[in-house]
């Protein structure tokens, strides 16, 4: 005996909330397929992420320090991993729907280019006069275009609730895409768990890697953050003096907790007043639902600010960025004036029809060591800063 579809739609329709996104209520996918056995239409776009070529990549590419900087430091695909996490948790208290959440939360940056957020402006600037190129709008591009796996159509065929997901992914950060496609003025409270979940998981888990890389200080910290200061209070009056690591770890973990729980008691009142009926509802309403509360906005705020000035543009961050993303300024040239370089045959193919479109693809695809490998092999040398191992992946 085995638990079938039905039999988790039904499961659905008696636990989760009246506002969450049943699997059995999709609006579908773009190509008709036969339907999943024992396993929601959720369940099966999270298989299928996780599965895709994609996802494997954002192991090789940089969340903040250069991949490959220190063992102990996030990629791409850890961040990921923390932030799916983050978003069950949240889904889970509010009763919504874990696996769209969990789905939405993996794929949400497949369309990541490498080096990170500088990489992103990079190819930004170089593919303004044709479109702009945008991370979240890419991972829509690959889940729909570019991962080919299927018999039948181009790309994974998720679930137009995934692919909502995606497009309008909103952070302090990102922010969504208005196609028309997606026509309503918000996404699911699924969707917008999974966004609340990146903002939690990268201010934080940063703020561990700053730490763990020596360019954040404790004492700095308590002087300038207000959330740092008192999550670190609090920690030092439940357990004295900890070591070193033990101590960070504890803070980052109960600094996490506290945002998570402010986010739960916050979204559960807000959809105690808004009365919803339905998951369309959520969708219609002009603000999120799943937010903080205004005092935990503020701190967040200010740990933003902090960020920026003390990490992110930092200079033993910033540079080594820059420097590595030019090179894929000099890719995005080479393969231009010569598509037969491109190495996947569908997308030189492609660059036929659309050059720019489809080197920038390609250039998005790689990972931080494959795109150094590359500019060693067309160019010469690549910079210091990306002299690491680059074996392509």
């Amino acid at each position: 005996m085995y638990c079938s579809r039905e039999e988790l739609e039904e499961r659905e329709r008696r636990e989760l909330a009246p506002w969450a996104q049943l699997s059995g209520e999709t609006r579908g996918r773009r190509h008709t397929e036969p339907l999943p056995q024992w396993r929601t239409h959720y369940q099966r776009d999270r298989d299928r992420i996780i599965h895709s070529r994609a996802f494997r990549r954002l192991e090789y590419k940089t969340q903040v320090f250069l991949n490959g900087t220190g063992d102990h430091l996030r990629t791409r695909l850890t961040h990921t991993m923390e932030v799916a996490a983050i978003a069950r948790n949240i889904a889970r208290a509010l009763r919504l729907n874990e696996d769209l959440t969990e789905a939405i939360a993996l794929a949400h940056d497949l369309g990541h280019p490498p080096f990170g957020h500088t990489g992103e402006q990079v190819l930004d600037r170089l593919m303004r006069p044709w479109g702009g190129f945008e991370h979240n709008l890419q991972s829509l591009r690959i889940v729909d275009h570019i991962e080919r796996k299927y018999p039948g159509f181009l790309g994974l065929n998720l679930s137009w609730e995934v692919r909502e997901g995606l497009a309008k992914h909103r952070t302090a950060c990102d922010a969504p895409d208005p196609r028309a496609e997606f026509s309503f003025p918000n996404s699911s409270l699924e969707a917008q768990a999974a966004d609340v979940a990146d903002e939690i998981a990268y201010y934080s888990h940063d703020l561990d890697d700053g730490l763990e890389a020596g360019l954040l200080d404790e004492r700095e910290l308590e002087a300038n953050v207000e959330a740092w200061q008192r999550t670190a209070e609090a920690v030092r009056r439940a357990h004295g003096r900890l070591p070193t690591e033990r101590r960070r770890y504890y803070t980052i973990r109960c600094l996490i907790d506290e945002q998570v729980r402010d986010v739960v008691e916050t979204t559960a009142a807000a959809l105690h007043r808004a009365k919803l009926r339905s998951a369309d509802d959520a969708r219609r309403r002009a603000r999120p639902l799943v937010r903080y509360s205004p005092e935990r906005r503020r701190l967040n705020q200010q740990l933003r600010r902090y960020l920026y000035r003390n990490l992110y543009f930092n200079p033993e961050v910033h540079q080594p960025n820059r420097e590595a993303a030019q090179m894929l300024e000099a890719l995005f040239e080479r393969y231009l004036k010569n598509p037969a370089l491109i190495a996947d045959p569908v997308l030189r193919r492609e660059a036929k029809e659309d050059p720019h479109r489809a080197v920038c693809d390609y250039l998005a695809g790689m990972t931080d060591r494959f795109a150094a490998s590359e500019y060693e092999r067309l160019i010469g040398p690549p910079p210091r800063v990306a002299r690491r191992d680059r074996s392509a992946v």
